[in-house]
């Protein structure tokens, strides 16, 4: 009888497996985009439902057919932009020469950052740089999830180094809704920080496999550890317990099958458990896409889309409403 086998399940593409630093991810890498406009948005998850639409994919082999697709939720409250940052560029990469502040900020500002009362550098201040960014903050308030306090990022943007100082200074501290930076049928990656785990053994964390009950000792240990232990410690490729989730991770390419505007479309019968009912613009998209509810999630225009998604979303026919309340 053959003896079956299963390799370790902890990839090394995510080494160091260890836990965000902060609850929404940061952005290092940004697409290129004529326009001149903000890169990304953020918005906070609501949960998942189910849709039926006509399915339009090129290759599919339900091509013209109704299709059940899952879909996560994302409510997008309006954002802000709270100040510029301009970089110049050496040999060791971009660096921040300076920001200019907006001098109408929310009051709940203050709940994150101290404000800086006196305006202490403008634009003109700034003459030479390689590169222009936003650093922009959400409303949370908007969207009745329980807190106030906002989040502050990083948001790239589009166009030429000329453009990009026109739009910051027409744009600085006015409001941006979803609908300005994404479009149904867009591809985006997303950047979320995923659930929280606590400590969990090697079996659920890395998959390794359970021994024999008759097994010396241990059924759930990593086994002998050999040549790994003649360097005085225990090597970090020897699968061991430890904290599991809360990880940053992205998605390429997930696919927006709707930016909505009238939340009565897709608030179901009790609203949706753990988080409510949603008040602001949302979108659908297709698929899961990690973390909790009520976790924000950070998205920008996929920098290496995939072709043989098309552009054209599918009709939706329906849109589940069903109690979420187990009745």
């Amino acid at each position: 009888m053959a003896n079956p086998r299963k390799p370790r399940a902890g990839s090394m593409q995510f080494w160091p497996r260890k836990r965000a630093a902060r609850g929404y991810a940061r952005v290092r890498n940004w697409p290129t985009d004529k326009n001149t406009k903000l890169l990304g948005f953020a918005g906070y998850k609501v949960g998942m439902t189910h849709i039926i639409a006509t399915d339009n994919r090129k290759n599919s082999l339900t091509k013209g057919e109704d299709v059940n697709f899952p879909v996560t939720i994302i409510e997008c409250p309006p954002i802000k932009i709270c100040s510029i940052r301009f970089y110049k560029t050496n040999f060791n990469g971009a660096y921040v020469i300076g920001e200019v502040f907006s001098d109408k900020l929310d009051k709940e500002m203050d709940r994150k950052v101290c404000i800086p009362k006196k305006v202490k550098k403008t634009f003109e201040d700034y003459k030479e740089f390689d590169d222009i960014k936003v650093m922009v903050y959400t409303q949370p308030k908007m969207a009745h999830i329980g807190r106030k306090r906002p989040e502050v990022f990083e948001v790239g943007l589009g166009g030429s180094k000329e453009d990009k100082l026109k739009f910051a200074k027409e744009n600085l501290g006015k409001e941006f809704d979803v609908s300005d930076v994404i479009s149904e049928g867009d591809q985006v990656d997303i950047h979320a920080v995923t659930k929280g785990k606590g400590f969990q053994g090697p079996v659920k964390r890395f998959g390794v496999k359970l021994r024999s009950h008759k097994a010396e000792k241990t059924k759930r240990g990593p086994g002998s550890l050999g040549g790994w232990k003649s360097q005085g410690h225990v090597m970090y490729r020897v699968a061991h317990a430890g904290k599991m989730g809360f990880h940053t991770r992205t998605e390429f390419n997930k696919w927006i099958m709707k930016v909505g505007s009238k939340p009565e479309e897709i608030n179901p019968i009790g609203g949706f458990i753990g988080y409510g009912f949603v008040n602001n613009k949302y979108l659908l998209v297709k698929g899961s896409v990690g973390g909790v509810e009520k976790r924000i999630i950070r998205f920008n225009k996929s920098i290496r889309p995939n072709h043989t998604i098309p552009n054209q979303v599918p009709e939706i026919q329906y849109t589940s409403l069903t109690s979420r309340q187990g009745k």
